[in-house]
């Protein structure tokens, strides 16, 4: 069953209509992250949110919009780009920070928030969690919550709308997102090394990582086979110069492009796999050698953001990753989540029966059965 609210109003009644039946809910945006997450109950109705997308505000003096969140991230980088701005996220189904028509999807606002989906501009810029500074949900008792604000600031406490960036929809519906805008960053160019050992290249890249380049990425792209490659890019008028003047020491074929925009549509591609799961593992970034090393000697492909400790390994299972969360093809996975501390998971099942009362809201398919 499917429940496709047009209106705020008409979300709320759907909303308090399943919580008095028991109803489980599937909050949906695009649809374009299906499969990620647990399995939801039997019975669960999607509830969409495409026909919640207003623009509702954009503020380009302060950097800020507000957007309802059925919004398309391809629509909202396409509006906010006539301002010279963007939305400084850029995930595998959206190529590049540089928005060029709503064509390139990349799923809608909310549903990059309830993933926490990111691409490589996430080693400037950082993930959704940076970027997003208020919401607005639709808790399972029919009243709407809000959290954060439409400004920039520092406040004492911790800010609820980060709670809701990487919860999968089952904390409630998210219906509006704030969030920070970026400058468009202009001209890129890349510089490129090469080696087929895990630990020369991911120690060129933490040497980069320790110095203040002020680069826009830095990835790692890791073959089944065959030579790996590091990847820094920079913007901005004299992009190309900067990345000539870096030195890749230990490293073969080294080079800079400046059409660079398919290298980087190649790295975002590499996070997904149509045909079989995708484990997304976290790591120390001392540890990125290790990581390659395991997956070239099971054969698998993997891209990285070497800085930040976060590597996509397509293929496999948690019995070589035990720390991986499985995302594409997670459809078919029972439990698609890591083991969580006793602590953490004790109180991740606090906030769930806070914000969550009627537990409608994908019940059981969240970290430890949440």
């Amino acid at each position: 069953m499917e429940i496709r609210p047009s209106t705020m109003d008409e979300a709320v009644a759907a909303v308090k209509e399943l919580a008095a039946g028991g109803t489980p809910v599937r909050p949906v945006g695009a649809g374009s992250r299906a499969t990620w997450g647990g399995r939801d109950p039997d019975g669960a109705v999607a509830l969409h949110t495409g026909a919640l997308d207003r623009i509702v505000e954009h503020n380009p003096g302060d950097f800020t919009a507000v957007l309802q969140a059925g919004v398309p991230l391809a629509a909202a980088q396409e509006h906010f780009a006539r301002a010279g701005q963007m939305l400084a996220v850029d995930p595998p189904t959206f190529p590049g920070p540089m928005p060029s028509g709503p064509e390139r999807a990349g799923g809608t606002i909310g549903g990059l928030l309830a993933t926490a989906d990111s691409g490589p501009a996430r080693h400037r810029f950082g993930g959704m969690r940076d970027l997003v500074i208020g919401v607005e949900v639709l808790l399972s008792d029919g009243t709407v919550a809000r959290a954060g604000g439409k400004v920039i600031k520092n406040v004492a406490g911790y800010d609820l709308s980060k709670l809701y960036t990487g919860s999968y929809g089952t904390l409630g519906l998210v219906t509006e997102v704030a969030v920070r805008l970026h400058p468009l960053p202009g001209p890129t160019a890349t510089v490129l090394g090469s080696s087929d050992d895990p630990h020369v290249l991911a120690g060129a890249a933490l040497a980069l990582a320790k110095q203040p380049l002020e680069a826009l990425c830095l990835d790692i792209g890791w073959p089944a086979e065959g030579p790996g490659r590091l990847l820094l890019r920079f913007a901005g008028r004299t992009a190309a110069d900067r990345a000539r003047r870096i030195g890749l020491a230990g490293l073969d074929d080294v080079h800079v492009e400046e059409d660079d925009e398919g290298l980087w549509n190649a790295q975002r591609a590499a996070q997904r796999d149509p045909d079989g799961p995708v484990l997304k593992v976290p790591h120390k970034p001392a540890d990125l050698g290790d990581v390659l090393a395991t997956a070239r000697s099971h054969g698998l492909a993997a891209v990285s953001r070497a800085a930040l400790g976060l590597t996509w390994v397509r293929g496999g299972s948690r019995e070589i990753f035990p720390r991986a969360t499985v995302l594409d093809g997670a459809a078919g996975v029972a439990d698609p989540w890591p083991p969580a501390d006793a602590g953490a998971l004790a109180l991740m099942r606090r906030v769930k029966a806070r914000m969550d009362p009627a537990r409608i809201f994908r019940p059981g398919t969240f970290v430890g059965g949440i």
